[in-house]
């Protein structure tokens, strides 16, 4: 059967992956800021131990020194290990908690909440939106004005009479040519004022053309948003009108929907393959889980002084086994739970239910798939079952599932009998 995710559906498992690398990116910051924390601190004691051996030197000094610096070394190695703890403590506990983690959420999805409202950026060229600045005034020179050289008086009168008509006349020259040096001055104003005023339009005009373009652009960007929100809302709609007629694609497009918006530890990520059958109501389901050989075998991270390492130490065969298969036996339930759960229509009657892994066979050195468990349960009589309460192995036992004797060494489910994906 083929693999396949709807549109809708990788979307959200895009937004579903993006929150969980968004988390994990939030962790590894905060350690990586308290890595910095404590280099600093590190760094702070290192140069006071370097001011204190230069005033200091003396080997009592120093020997404290050094157990300073070892005392540090051994506080940060057992820092890091309790990091390390914690967050293998933190993977353990999701793998265990894989079918109580999803029973106090509601696996319905109103597909009215996946509508979306066209949001657009601001518009970025509101420089275009302010006029270019009037140029600066070109001012007329001032007119010349004629002022006379004043006559002598008295004697002076008489004796001077030439030289003043002779000071008049060359008051005279002085005057007519600077009147024609300001009707010059003039002209040349008004030609500065009507060359900056041709630029000043030029440049306006430039700006104004490139304005409407950018809103142009702008407004096409917003059209095409606008448009996209409209056609995926009007897609919802039908997707919506489709499922209450309980056509069978629109019921695997929802379905695809709900496994993707179903979050799975990052360290035991699963995949769905799956098909509804309109006329019997029995919807097919394979589950693949991450191989044994995908989950961590480590019990506990430690520090060892005499080889100044940290190493690990590994969960019993046993503690392997039972945590491998009980997660896939979760796995089970929790698949189960989740369809019936957000199936609020009733349309899927029953769940013909396979969980299973791909691996490489030792024998062959191929890929094959391994099945794990094997259940047809029906709707009415899993929705019975109180799953905060059960042991999953049993409840498979209770639905008549086939169920592998050891998944940890891939041993195959006798599916013989029971209705397979």
């Amino acid at each position: 059967m083929a693999r396949r995710r709807g549109f809708f559906a990788e979307l959200q498992h895009q937004a579903e992956v993006a929150a969980r690398e968004q988390a994990r990116a939030a962790r590894q910051a905060e350690q990586a800021y308290n890595a910095e924390i404590r280099r600093q601190e590190q760094e702070r004691k290192a140069e006071e131990r370097t001011a204190t051996q230069t005033s200091r030197a003396n080997a009592a000094e120093d020997k404290r020194l050094a157990k300073e610096a070892s005392d540090a070394h051994l506080a940060e190695m057992a820092a890091e290990v309790e990091r390390r703890n914690s967050g293998l403590a933190e993977a353990l506990q999701a793998i265990d908690s894989i079918l109580t983690a999803t029973l106090g959420e509601d696996d319905y999805l109103d597909l009215a909440t996946l509508h979306v409202v066209a949001e657009h950026p601001p518009f970025s060229r509101t420089d275009l939106e302010e006029p270019v600045p009037m140029p600066d005034p070109v001012i007329d020179p001032p007119e010349p004005v004629w002022v006379p050289p004043i006559p002598p008086k008295g004697l002076m009168g008489v004796l001077g009479k030439k030289n003043h008509e002779k000071a008049v006349a060359q008051a005279g020259e002085a005057y007519w040519k600077a009147v024609a040096d300001w009707k010059a001055g003039v002209t040349q104003a008004e030609l500065a004022r009507q060359e900056s005023a041709s630029q000043h339009a030029e440049m306006e005009a430039k700006r104004v053309a490139a304005l409407q373009v950018e809103r142009a652009t702008y407004a096409a960007e917003c059209s095409a948003r606008e448009s996209a929100a409209a056609e995926r809302n009007e897609a919802l709609d039908t997707l919506n009108v489709n499922l209450g007629y309980g056509a069978a694609d629109a019921v695997e497009e929802y379905l695809s929907l709900v496994f993707s918006n179903s979050a799975y530890p990052a360290s035991y990520p699963v995949e769905h393959d799956f098909s509804f059958d309109g006329a019997t109501a029995e919807l097919r389901l394979q589950v693949l889980v991450p191989g044994p050989d995908k989950v961590s075998t480590t019990s506990a991270y430690k520090y060892t002084k005499a080889t100044d390492e940290i190493t690990t130490t590994s969960l019993s065969q046993k503690a392997c086994r039972d945590r491998y298969a009980g997660a896939v036996h979760q796995v089970a339930l929790r698949s189960l739970h989740e369809v019936f759960e957000a199936d609020r229509r009733g349309l899927i009657k029953t769940i013909a239910l396979e969980v299973g892994t791909e691996t490489i066979d030792p024998a062959t050195g191929r890929e094959g798939y391994v099945p794990f468990v094997a259940v047809c349960a029906e709707r009415d009589s899993f929705l019975e079952l109180d799953l905060s309460n059960v042991i999953p192995a049993a409840t498979l036992g209770h639905l008549g599932a086939a169920s592998s004797k050891n998944p940890y060494e891939l041993v195959a489910a006798d599916a013989s009998g029971i209705r397979r994906s």
